[in-house]
């Protein structure tokens, strides 16, 4: 099985009524920065995942697309022996916390994904067991194929990452030419920036989603791949493009 005819497949599974719908709206700022953190309302991003070793040590996120698969970055190089996936979180510190413990059975990094460049930075997750979708846990929408979007259109992404809460920061999608200021040839077609007023991402947020709200429902933009060593929050980042698949 291929990797885009995996995702295409996926695409069709998660068009079905319930993906994008948290159970309780997000409460969302426009100001907030993602290094200093804001928390996130609980049960606002219920597709949000967290992805740790055998010791409960986080050390990527990803996107909960079907109660079968998950979506993260390529270069978070899961391994199934050594780490599990965490469905359900608010506290990622918390034991205390009412959480979904997953093994994956199978790991789907894109065959053209290439670690020097970072480009194509997607892999897919199989679930040992099927998510329990609920009020916790239940997956985002999956955008169409080439989706295209408008400059500045204004986006959330979601960490665990310094903080022991759930975090989230605003940031609006950053033009081409923009981020190739910046970036120069680096930002290939299988990317999208967003950042450079503000605020970022930053190290361990890799994987995570970054997400829009269209029509009432949110929908999976991008994947958190890379930036600035130093998490410059006025310097854009770039994202692995979902609809490029």
């Amino acid at each position: 099985m291929t990797f885009l005819w995996a995702v295409a497949c996926l695409a069709l599974a998660s068009t079905v009524s319930g993906c994008g719908e948290p159970s309780i709206s997000p409460s969302l700022h426009h100001t907030e920065r993602i290094i200093n953190g804001q928390n996130a309302v609980p049960r606002s991003w219920p597709w949000q995942v967290s992805l740790q070793n055998r010791f409960r040590s986080h050390f990527c996120g990803g996107s909960l697309i079907n109660k079968n698969w998950v979506v993260t970055a390529a270069h978070c190089e899961f391994k199934p022996l050594f780490h599990v996936v965490i469905l359900g979180g608010y506290d990622c510190t918390s034991r205390a916390d009412s959480v979904q413990v997953k093994n994956v059975v199978r790991v789907i990094t894109n065959l053209n994904w290439n670690p020097y460049t970072l480009s194509n930075d997607i892999a897919l997750l199989k679930l040992a067991s099927p998510a329990k979708l609920g009020p916790r846990v239940s997956p985002v929408c999956l955008p169409p194929a080439d989706l295209h979007l408008p400059d500045n259109l204004q986006c959330v992404t979601i960490t665990y990452v310094l903080a022991e809460s759930l975090q989230q920061v605003s940031l609006p999608l950053t033009s081409s030419s923009k981020c190739a200021e910046y970036w120069g040839s680096k930002i290939t077609s299988s990317m999208v920036c967003a950042g450079s007023v503000g605020a970022s991402f930053c190290q361990g947020d890799s994987g995570g989603p970054l997400v829009y709200q269209d029509g009432g429902l949110w929908t999976l933009i991008s994947i958190v791949s890379w930036g600035s060593s130093n998490c410059n929050v006025n310097t854009p980042a770039a994202y692995t493009r979902v609809s490029h698949f």
